[in-house]
This record gives structure tokens, sequence and C-alpha cells, in this order.
């Protein structure tokens, strides 16, 4: 093994020292109470100064800025305390910077409020603070009321836990007579229980045509114990999950009248893409209550549910975090890395101590794990794909290879504007059946030895 060649002493260069990046710099220390704001000596004799979280001094801390000449201003990301002086910097023409609280943290520095904020001031001003990413303000505001939406579905889900608990109580048998107690079939029984219905018979000739159980079995299952207090909690947690599901429906009223609002994907009179075809797939639980894969086309520009494994919701909460700009990240190396699907590799002395995964919150990341898992049986290029990637690493880290894989296909459509065509698993399986041919000649002629196809056998004529 060869040594290492040692640098001369004519290699070494001189390193050059720090220059102010941005010389009309301000940070910002948010409390709940108090903000601390910090600008370069020389604009002001008291360069660091604490304002009230009221809004009237949020605008006066606002002015003070236009008065030192500030240009840009560092924050951290504490909670939701950022959010208003955020929108009200950036309405007056600031360039704000909003750190991640965890890389600022690694940086070395005091833990008083004030030096904070004069900590904050001076990394900003030497260009040593990197901006968490952030889509454009109607794109932020359709995420405010998608991730409302997600909450909303999760209330209704503990409103359905705690009608099957006091069904359960009663011994009311109804998850045995339905598969599923919000469906058709489930609400009317449920309803006419909490009217003063107890009589199984009855209750079971409200059988929806299509329910796989018969009157007889339903009904059999629906004769229980059925006491006033268990009752009263049924027809609360009913009420509940009626409130919730109308605020769905309220939302997704909101939520369609703002892309309505929203201006449509500019293409040129040659270049318009066909619309989204309609899927026959069978419609998951919680969907939209509007047409909101045409709505997601004429804002996109490209049919994403044309992807195997995500839907219209899917769609929707991806765009709703990484918006439609994806120069944002010049590569979509960049792009996976930001998402954390991309592995991380920790060295240590020229040796590879770990390639996993980092831990994140990201939502997109969650989303293109869920459609990823979701791939496990389809006849598709990436159900092929998923498969390999479980029978060779795993159902763990097949899952992030396959999100990985559909983060990237996303990446592409949304940067320039291409629909997808699913090749087929077929496409697929014959790509990867050539590419274990070339790497076997490749071992074989390493080996000085040469792979022959096997000959057709002649066909017996006797």
């Amino acid at each position: 093994m060869s040594k290492k060649k040692r640098k001369s002493i004519t290699d070494i260069k001189p390193v050059d020292p720090l220059s102010q990046i941005n010389p009309n710099a301000a940070g910002l220390d948010i409390g709940a109470q108090e903000i601390y704001v910090c600008v370069p000596a020389d604009r002001d004799t008291e360069f660091v100064r604490a304002f009230p979280t009221y809004t009237r001094d949020l605008y006066a801390l606002a002015d003070w800025l236009t008065a030192c000449s500030i240009e840009s201003v560092a924050m951290e990301s504490t909670g939701v305390y950022w959010i208003p002086i955020y929108e009200i910097l950036e309405s007056r023409g600031f360039e704000v910077c909003l750190v991640n609280a965890r890389h600022l943290k690694n940086v070395p520095g005091k833990k008083t409020d004030v030096l904070d904020c004069q900590w904050i001031q001076q990394l900003h001003t030497y260009g040593l603070l990197r901006a968490s990413f952030r889509p454009p303000e109607e794109i932020c505001a359709l995420r405010a009321l998608v991730r409302h939406r997600d909450n909303l579905v999760r209330y209704r889900s503990a409103h359905i836990q705690h009608m099957q608990k006091a069904l359960q109580q009663m011994n009311v048998q109804l998850t045995q007579a339905v598969s599923d107690i919000t469906g058709v079939t489930g609400l009317s029984i449920i309803r006419a229980i909490v009217a003063g219905e107890h009589n199984p018979r009855v209750l079971a000739r409200l059988r929806n045509t299509q329910c796989k159980k018969s009157e007889a079995e339903i009904a059999a299952a629906l004769q229980g114990n059925y006491r006033f207090e268990h009752l009263f909690v049924l027809k609360q947690a009913l009420a509940q999950y009626d409130f919730c599901d109308r605020q769905i429906r309220e939302c997704d009223a909101q939520i369609e009248t703002m892309y309505a609002s929203l201006p449509a994907s500019e293409y040129d009179d040659d270049d318009v893409p066909p619309p989204p075809k309609p899927t026959r797939r069978k419609p998951r639980k919680n969907q939209a209550h509007f047409d909101l894969a045409t709505s997601l086309y004429h804002m996109v520009g490209v049919d994403l549910t044309a992807i195997d494994g995500i839907d219209a919701l899917l769609a929707q909460k991806i765009i709703a975090e990484i918006g439609l700009d994806m120069s944002r990240w010049p590569t979509v190396k960049h792009f996976a890395s930001w998402l954390g699907l991309s592995p991380q590799n920790k060295k240590s002395g020229g040796k590879i101590l770990s390639r996993r995964t980092k831990k994140t919150k990201n939502r997109a990341n969650a989303a293109f794990r869920v459609a990823a898992q979701s791939l496990s049986r389809s006849h598709s290029a990436l159900g092929g794909f998923y498969r390999r990637m479980k029978a060779k690493l795993g159902a763990g880290q097949a899952n992030v290879a396959t999100a990985h894989k559909l983060a990237r296909i996303v990446y592409y459509m949304l940067k320039y504007r291409k629909p997808y065509q699913d090749p087929g698993e077929a496409y697929y399986d014959q790509q990867w059946r050539e590419r274990a041919i070339r790497n076997l000649n490749r071992k074989a002629a390493s080996l000085g030895l040469t792979l022959a196809s096997p000959s057709p056998v002649a066909a017996d004529v006797s």
C-alpha cells in the first residue's frame, strides 16, 4: 500500500480572514413576552433593545430597524412565536433568515438573552447562518389549512374510538358485524341506538344491501346491555364525530376556494398536458369533498396522482410542504438530503461508521414513506423496485429507498413539468436482468473467463 504523500511547506496557503457578508444585519432573540434585538454598534447608541410582543411593539421594532438601515434579519425558529414578527418584517421588505435552533445550538455562545441576540447578529454578519426553507406566502397559507385538516382528521379518529369503546362496554359487537362503524350501515345503526331504538331485529333492518353480513348475523351482534351511562357517552361521542366531520367539510370548502384563487400553471399552446384520467382505484378514507386531483393539476401543471402510491391527498400534502419552485434546491441530491431520504456517510479515519438516514420530522418525508409503503402489491415499475429492495435490504430500508425514488420523480416532474409514464413491472425486471448480466460479465472478465449463453436445445425430429 502506497503511503500518502505529505504536503510540503510551500503548498500551505494562508487562510483568508472572515469578511462581513451582511454588514447591514440584525439579530433577534424571540421569547413569549420580550424580543431582544441587536443591530451594528455604529447604527445607534443603544444598539441592543428589548421590545414587548404586542403588535404595536412589533411595528415599532420594524420602524427602528428601518431607521438603522438594516437589510437582513436573522432569528431562531422558536415555537410559533417567530411567525408574527417574521410576517411583519417580510412585508416591510426585510430579508428574513429563519435559522433552525438545533443548528444554532451547535455554535458555542453565551446563553443570556441579550448576548444571544448579539451572537446571532455577529454570526449573520459573517454569513455563518443558513436559512431554513420556507415556501412562498400562498403555499404557506395552503400548508396551514392542510395541516389543520390533518389535525381535524385525527380528532375525528379519536371520537370513533370513543364510540367503539362505548359500544364494547354495552357488549354491542358492531365491529364484528360491519368492517367500519362509520360506514353507511354502522352510522345508521349508531344513530338509531342513540335515538332510543334497542331492538336488535329492528336495528339489523338498517343494513345496507352491500353489507356482507346477513340481517340475522347483525341482529345477533347488536343484542347488548344498553345502560344509560354508556348510551350517554355514545351520544356525545357521535355528536363530536359529526362536529369534526362538518369542520372537515368546511375546511375542504376553504381549500377549494384557495385553489380557485391561485394562478394556474403556464404552458405554451403546443405543450398543454392531458388532464388527469379518472382512476378506478377504491377511494381512500378521509378523501377531500371536492375534485382535489383536478385542482392540483391546474395549479401544478402535471398530474402527480399518475405516480403509483401517490393519491390526491398525499400529492396535496407534498405540494403544501415543498411548494412548486424546485430551484430552491440546486440538484435532486440536495432535495433528497433536505427530505432526509439520503444516507449520511459518517466517516472517521477513512472508515465509514454509519450510513443511516438522519432522523427528521419533515412532513414531506412522511408522505413519501406512506406512498412507498403502499407499493408492496403494485404491479408497476415502482412496485417491482420496492419488492426487489425488500428482498435485498429488508422492509425498512426498502421503504426509504422507494421513498427516495418517489422524491426524485416528483422533483423532475415539478422542475421540468413533464408527465410521468409508468414503464411497467416487466420493464423494470428486464432492466434488472440486463444489469445483473453486465455485472457477471465484468466479474468473469476480471477472472479471465468468458460467459456464454446456453444454446437452444435442438428439437427431436424422430
